[in-house]
């Protein structure tokens, strides 16, 4: 692992590696699909009797690590913290909608929101924790997923124990070690040498490319959630033109920085929805590599090529991206892809910290970044309404459009998957005719690890899960 887990409770945790541990640790109510709808894990009955209820039954005899007997009491006193305003979570911001979790009975839980919201479920993927879970749980934490928690030694390792009465039956190993190996090249060579067993999209595409020729080592891909994106800041006059923003999308050689830049670890993106999703547009528009189209619409967009094959551009645009190798490299493709249409591109590389702040200030032009583990099509609503700019939410860009906002609202409100459906990909539509972003690519989740190694299967979102089904 790139960096160790902050904190082990499941409604505290947010950094991946926290979260990635929560997957082992913990079990859900329901947990995600491979085409990431809503599926049941601890509920045998889920139930939406209308708009603003939701009723969950689990499974009887489903055990703690401590023995204790999980029920409706440990599910409504998980959720319920959130609405504590005692306590302090970055996660208490998905549970506004709820009015009151309610207990039935010993097994079922209802909870009540204050509105209708087709996404609610997609919050109910949350480790639960037994009654009075506290601070301790940070370190200590007491789950029913498939493993307990051995040794957590904070920057170096955390060491896992099989749980042999996990409701879903024991893992196939008896203990997996999580250890902290912060240099990309250093992980690979652990791995090559034998100190590691696997690493599973902490490797550079370079590395992995160089770790495929080893006879002693295995590569599983699955497509991923993670999404990377040329924004627009649409305050900036130049970039409200349409037409100027469709020219960036058919300059940008995105096929070139698939294979060559990624390794091939990574598909052309369509959108923020990830592709596996139930909600996927397929048919909305994409860009292709085109540079006579781009060439056309910026004369078009008024911006005409001042001196034909000579050396003066038609525009000039400042680009900011990560100081990271990765998106340095990936800038300068986009610079000279830009520059064979005409646009000179001034690149500024920042700390994150940085960047992130000048994105959120407005203080762009053009921007690169990723979202990462895009799994609700809700987040069409988060990054594209126009009641989302910053600091509400994050509409960085500033994307107003009057129908966008209705159809997403509609998809909130739509009773049936059919609609919502329906709803999401005429959003999607008319979002990639207004390119607002460039979808650059959506990422491939890699696991690199020893060949002896059986059971080595990733989803979408390359949680852990998996890994109680490995063995050797």
């Amino acid at each position: 692992m790139t960096n160790g887990p902050t904190n082990l409770d499941p409604g505290i945790g947010l950094d991946e590696a926290s979260q990635k541990m929560h997957t082992l640790l913990f079990s859900s109510l329901v947990k995600l699909s491979d085409d990431l709808r809503v599926v049941p894990d601890l509920a045998i009955r889920f139930e939406n009797p209308d708009p603003t209820t939701y009723i969950a039954e689990v499974r009887h005899g489903v055990k703690f690590h401590d023995g204790r007997e999980l029920t409706a009491e440990d599910v409504a006193y998980t959720f319920r913290r959130f609405l504590d305003p005692k306590f302090v979570s970055g996660r208490k911001g998905a549970y506004r909608m709820i009015k009151s979790v309610d207990i039935t009975d010993r097994y079922t839980v209802t909870f009540r929101l204050n509105e209708a919201s087709g996404s609610f479920p997609i919050n109910l993927v949350m480790g639960i924790v037994p009654v009075g879970t506290g601070p301790d749980a940070a370190r200590r934490p007491v789950g029913s997923g498939p493993y307990r928690i051995g040794e957590f030694v904070a920057d170096y390792h955390v060491t896992l124990l099989a749980f042999p009465d996990y409701f879903d039956g024991p893992p196939k190993n008896a203990s997996l070690t999580f250890r902290v190996v912060p240099d990309d090249t250093m992980r690979g060579l652990e791995l090559r040498n034998g100190a590691v067993d696997m690493v599973v999209n902490d490797l550079t595409p370079d590395i992995v490319d160089t770790l495929r020729k080893d006879h002693d080592l295995a590569v599983t891909t699955a497509l991923g959630t993670d999404y990377a994106y040329l924004g627009f800041n649409m305050r900036d006059p130049l970039l409200q033109n349409v037409k100027l923003r469709q020219a960036v999308g058919y300059a940008i050689d995105r096929p070139g920085i698939v294979n060559y830049l990624r390794r091939g670890l990574a598909q052309p993106a369509v959108g923020v929805i990830p592709p596996m999703s139930w909600a996927f547009a397929a048919d909305a528009f994409q860009f292709t590599h085109d540079p006579a189209k781009a060439k056309a619409l910026l004369d078009e967009a008024g911006f005409p090529d001042p001196d034909g094959d000579g050396p003066l551009p038609r525009l000039r645009l400042t680009l900011k991206t990560s100081t990271a190798e990765a998106y340095r490299l990936q800038a300068a493709v986009i610079q000279q892809s830009l520059a064979e249409v005409g646009i000179a591109v001034d690149v500024r590389s920042y700390e994150f910290a940085t960047l992130f702040a000048d994105v959120l200030k407005g203080n762009v032009q053009l921007y690169t970044l990723q979202w990462v583990g895009v799994t609700d099509p809700d987040m069409l609503r988060r990054v594209f309404h126009s009641s989302q700019t910053p600091p509400a939410g994050f509409n960085r860009g500033y994307y107003k459009n009057p129908e966008v906002d209705r159809l997403i609202e509609a998809a909130a409100a739509a009773p049936t998957e059919a609609e919502r459906k329906q709803l999401f990909g005429d959003a999607q539509r008319a979002i990639a005719l207004d390119a607002p972003y460039v979808s650059l690519w959506t990422k491939t989740n890699v696991a690199v690890y020893r060949a002896e190694l059986h059971g080595v299967k990733l989803n979408p979102i390359a949680e852990f899960a998996f890994m109680k089904d490995v063995y050797r």
